[in-house]
């Protein structure tokens, strides 16, 4: 499980992150509202835990903007145990609501119990164009084709389409499908796409996967290229 944890208290958020990563999950840390509104639009989580008062942009703030372009599940970890503020919070769109001081094993049932809602919400078939794609049975085609990829081709593959139309850095490439650091002496990810590109791109039209000039990649169906695009990886 791949967890983001805002919270500003240096003990809280300790704790929490040693805790968590004992139980096998990755666990990125924001310590106020700025960092953790960049971390929870740029990156993909399977739950964010949140606490509502925060430096920089509270908790409520945070999550009315995650919710107008995501719909990662959010469980709020705060003192303020009014009704009025977990109704808030409810409304703003928070999936869940715990009180500070809380039970670990409390919170971890309720953030696996998060994760499996957020699994079954996912869609099982994406399609792009003539381009199908089985997230299940994790099978690609073009038209009727059958498309033969690696684990990593698909894993790539299935990235660029949950987010077609969207620009994805090779920072972001990196971190999603390899689960890295980006090192940017490192080419992985352009080799990557050329490969990618090879088998699900090359033979077939329209043209889905795009590299667009100092920013990254991009998969969608486009007339023609625009100009910032290059044909390359």
């Amino acid at each position: 499980m791949k967890l983001l944890i805002v919270e500003d208290e240096p003990k809280t958020a300790e704790y929490l992150q040693k805790g968590l990563t004992e139980q096998g999950c990755a666990v990125d840390v924001a310590h106020n509202g700025v960092d953790g509104k960049h971390l929870a639009l740029v990156h993909d989580y399977d739950v964010i835990v949140l606490d509502a008062m925060l430096p920089g942009i509270d908790g409520f703030t945070l999550l009315r903007a995650l919710r107008a372009v995501k719909q990662t599940p959010v469980i709020m970890l705060t003192a303020r145990d009014s009704i009025e503020d977990r109704v808030r919070g409810l409304h703003e769109g928070a999936d869940d609501y715990l009180v500070k001081p809380f039970s670990f094993l409390e919170l971890l049932a309720r953030l696996q119990a998060l994760q499996r809602r957020g699994r079954a919400q996912e869609p099982t078939q994406l399609r792009i164009a003539n381009l199908q794609i089985d997230l299940i049975a994790r099978k690609a085609w073009r038209g009727a084709e059958r498309i033969d990829l690696s684990a990593k081709e698909f894993a790539l593959l299935a990235v660029l389409a949950r987010r077609q139309g969207e620009i994805l850095s090779k920072t972001a490439i990196a971190e999603l499908v390899w689960d890295m650091n980006f090192d940017s002496n490192t080419n992985v990810v352009e080799v990557a796409i050329k490969r990618l590109r090879a088998k699900v791109d090359n033979a077939f039209t329209p043209k889905l996967l795009h590299t667009i000039r100092g920013m990254g990649y991009v998969m969608e169906a486009r007339d023609g290229a625009g100009p910032d695009e290059e044909s390359a990886a």
